[in-house]
């Protein structure tokens, strides 16, 4: 019998000798704890840095199926969703022998959740994460479902933005048909979601719920922040070069900045009338707003809700994680005034827009001395929003600035931002969701100070 169960580990071994370089998924390294392989600790040097596994920051997570691993020379005790001041109990870690290297495997619901860890060491806490998402079944492509197909990388140079260029993707789901017109949603920031292996498992998401008929049929275009480099002594470039001169912010991401952050109509209409120009002369895409989305995080958050603002009748649904609602590029120009920390007043002062938002935010995001809080900023937003009858949706958790929370409720954030869509309409006034009206307002309490 022993002689058949190291016969039964020998594949899972040499695969991992053989790919020894390579990072394992957490149910590889799962399969390799719960088999006491010896090829245990070459998997986690390899699927870890020494800097994570080090700090107490190493994990990899399947569903709800995680794998943590630390380096410490006394032993430590794993905690799941307590705060990190809480010192006491901790589940139990196995140790790697001849290694300061402990492991541990564990179960952690709900899904399309975040969740949190972190070590107790000698009575201490030690490392963890606030930003632990674990995806639900929607999160992976299901058996059956068609994928559709990302185009190879494209450029287009503006005219917006005096010779800026641009890198997009156009993805195309398995049921498009040329003689229907599809919805369409654009992400800004967008590279890091067309990865199916990337945190941001929006491919899957979007080709399970096209099949499930959770959301429409809908080519999505996925656009980074620009570069502008080529065009010395343009405007644009002179503008930029000077931003990035006085904070110390490299050019590309003051290109970024200048586009994501400020408060006009001006990357609207670049999206208007040459990204999604483009796209149109490719793909059949609906022309009204009722059919059309847009997202992005933390100051593509703010743009996504920006475009959206400055032109209702191209985008109607609005999808922002971390939204940067802060003064980023206050008065950095002298024909505009407002900034991003001024979209709440905006909100309850200007005609309200039929559009329909959800934001997500964390209590743990940043904030700092010149720009402000992002945790209240995305408060005041939905504050704003309630007391003006908006639809929308405001969900806050514990994480940081990162992506986790968002991409974890991915699935619900799509079925709630296209629910009720019928291809027959192109257009619906949206009105707040009756479980929404009858809540207050939002409150906070001061949490992260000790008594005076």
């Amino acid at each position: 019998m022993r002689a058949m169960r190291k016969l039964a580990y020998l594949p899972l071994f040499l695969a991992v000798c053989a790919f020894a370089a390579d990072k394992l998924s957490a149910p590889q390294l799962i399969d390799l704890a719960k088999s006491n392989n010896p090829a245990l600790r070459q998997a986690i040097e390899s699927s870890f840095t020494a800097k994570d596994l080090q700090e107490g920051t190493a994990w990899a997570g399947h569903g709800p199926d995680f794998f943590f691993a630390v380096q410490s020379t006394a032993e430590p005790s794993l905690s799941i969703d307590t705060s990190p001041d809480n010192t006491s109990g901790g589940m139990p870690m196995k140790h790697l022998p001849g290694s300061d290297l402990w492991y541990a495997t564990e179960f952690i619901e709900p899904l399309g959740r975040l969740h949190s860890f972190h070590y107790i060491v000698n009575g201490k806490s030690f490392g963890g994460r606030l930003d632990l998402p674990a995806f639900g079944p929607l999160s992976y492509l299901q058996p059956d479902i068609p994928s559709g197909t990302l185009s190879p990388k494209l450029i287009h140079t503006s005219k917006i933005y005096d010779g800026m260029k641009s890198e997009y993707w156009t993805y195309v789901p398995a049921q498009y048909d040329p003689k229907v017109p599809a919805a369409l949603m654009v992400f800004q920031d967008g590279e890091g979601y067309g990865k199916r292996d990337g945190d941001h498992p929006v491919l899957d998401v979007i080709d399970n719920l096209i099949a499930l008929k959770k959301i429409p049929v809908m080519i999505c275009v996925f656009i980074n922040p620009g570069d502008i480099s080529d065009s010395p002594g343009t405007p644009t470039y002179n503008f930029v070069k000077g931003y990035s001169d006085k904070w110390h912010r490299t050019l590309k991401d003051s290109m970024r900045s200048t586009l994501y952050d400020t408060v006009s109509d001006r990357y609207a209409r670049f999206l208007r009338d040459e990204i999604l120009a483009d796209v149109e002369a490719k793909y059949n895409i609906r022309k009204d707003a009722y059919s059309r989305a847009i997202t992005g995080l933390s100051s593509g958050g703010i743009c996504s809700f920006n475009a959206a603002w400055q032109m209702p009748d191209q985008f109607s649904r609005v999808l922002t994680w971390i939204g940067s609602f802060t003064s980023i590029q206050w008065q950095e120009r002298p024909d505009i005034h407002d900034g991003g920390q001024d979209y709440p007043e905006k909100v309850l002062r200007e005609p309200k827009r039929n559009i329909r938002v959800w934001l997500q935010d964390g209590a743990n995001d940043m904030e700092n001395d010149r720009y402000g809080s992002w945790p209240l900023a995305n408060i005041r937003m939905a504050n704003a929003l309630k007391l003006k009858d908006y639809d929308f949706h405001f969900s806050f958790g514990k994480g940081t600035h990162n992506a986790g929370q968002g991409a974890a409720e991915f699935p619900e954030e799509m079925m709630w931002l296209w629910r009720d869509y019928d291809p027959a309409k192109t257009s619906q006034t949206y009105e707040m969701e009756p479980s929404e009206k009858s809540r207050p307002l939002f409150r906070v309490s001061i949490a992260n100070r000790t008594a005076e």
